[in-house]
């Protein structure tokens, strides 16, 4: 089969590589659709360093069993299915109580974090565990249902985390594809007045069709006093999904009584500065998100199963996995949205 092999960083090439043939419990998997995020083109550029070569990345995938192993029951060969790119024992204490991300004993594919990292979907057919598949309704796309994963992401962070609430004022710094499925699971929420703020006048565009109410460029005006203009008492809510500790520090920088802030996007290991008694009198509160878990990614296509969230609507550029070099060169671009690779 045809795989984008990174060998090192900066050093990604199309390969015929040997088709993966299911263990007992596992799933292959005809790759339909899968999602470029950000975290595949720094570890292909070596922005992110914490990666075991060589490696297919390609972590948010959609498409067809190809083949089940012994023992799996819930789907069969031809079904259309989207996975979740961790797996986990389902035994260990964290497990238990439903937090299957911090699984002691989890695996990745094609990403980032644990040790334990097994190929990707920048490739014709991938392998997982069972327990790490889902039915796709057949009224969601492949293009759609490749972005599961960061769906549900947004839905743990916004929703679960930091218990977004009906009329909530709301601020999504960094409106990059995570920052836009935020904003979409925001809006389908029932956020009140919703703030876009990027360096990317592209982006912001994008933002604006999606529901954002106002759009702040910070190149262009101070951000945080144009949202004080805007929400003269604060936010109360407000997510980090830029990247840039300078998208953390205006996060933490505002704050009305009860404000929620979500470390959404950044990844380095930077420190900002907090004025811890005014945090505490104020009763604000952070929370951060990181991953997925089966609830979350049932809950993301229950929504897009609904029509409330269409991530089509995020996606500027499509490629055939033969293009996967100029899809390295759009991912570096501020003219794009979201990217998906059909193998």
């Amino acid at each position: 089969m045809l795989a984008a092999v990174l060998h090192d960083f900066n050093r990604l090439e199309l390969e015929e590589v040997p088709v993966p043939e299911p263990k007992a419990g596992e799933v292959a998997v005809r790759i339909k659709s899968c999602g470029f995020c950000a975290t595949d083109y720094k570890a292909i550029k070596g922005i992110r360093r914490n990666v075991t070569f060589p490696l297919i990345p390609g972590h948010e995938p959609a498409g067809v069993v190809a083949a089940a192993g012994a023992g799996v029951k819930h789907v069969k060969e031809g079904d259309e299915v989207i996975i979740q790119p961790s797996g986990f024992c389902g035994f260990c204490p964290h497990c238990r109580v439903g937090n299957t991300h911090y699984c002691e004993h989890s695996y990745t594919t094609g990403g980032d974090g644990p040790e334990d990292t097994r190929p990707g979907s920048f490739a014709e057919y991938t392998v997982t565990q069972a327990t790490s598949i889902y039915k796709k309704p057949p009224q969601i796309s492949f293009d759609a249902a490749c972005q599961t994963e960061p769906v549900s992401g947004a839905w743990k962070g916004v929703i679960c985390f930091s218990e977004m609430k009906v009329g909530d004022d709301a601020v999504i710094i960094g409106t990059g594809s995570i920052g836009m499925y935020c904003l979409m699971v925001a809006k389908a929420a029932g956020a009140g007045r919703l703030i876009a703020v990027d360096v990317s006048d592209y982006a912001l565009e994008t933002a604006r069709q999606l529901g954002a109410t106002h759009l702040i460029n910070p190149k262009k005006c101070d951000a945080r006093q144009a949202i004080y203009d805007i929400i003269p008492e604060g936010p109360d809510f407000v997510i980090e999904a830029a990247g840039p500790i300078e998208a953390v520090k205006l996060m933490v920088s505002l704050l009305r009584r009860g404000t929620r802030w979500n470390v959404f996007g950044i990844t380095t290991h930077e420190t900002f500065e907090l004025d811890g008694g005014l945090t505490h009198f104020m009763e604000a509160r952070m929370d951060s998100s990181f991953g997925t878990n089966p609830i979350a990614m049932q809950n993301a296509i229950r929504l897009m199963e609904r029509g409330l969230i269409d991530p089509e609507k995020v996606i500027s550029h499509r490629f055939p996995l033969s293009d996967i070099h100029k899809a390295v060169e759009v991912m570096g671009s501020p003219e794009r949205n979201k990217i998906v690779i059909n193998p």
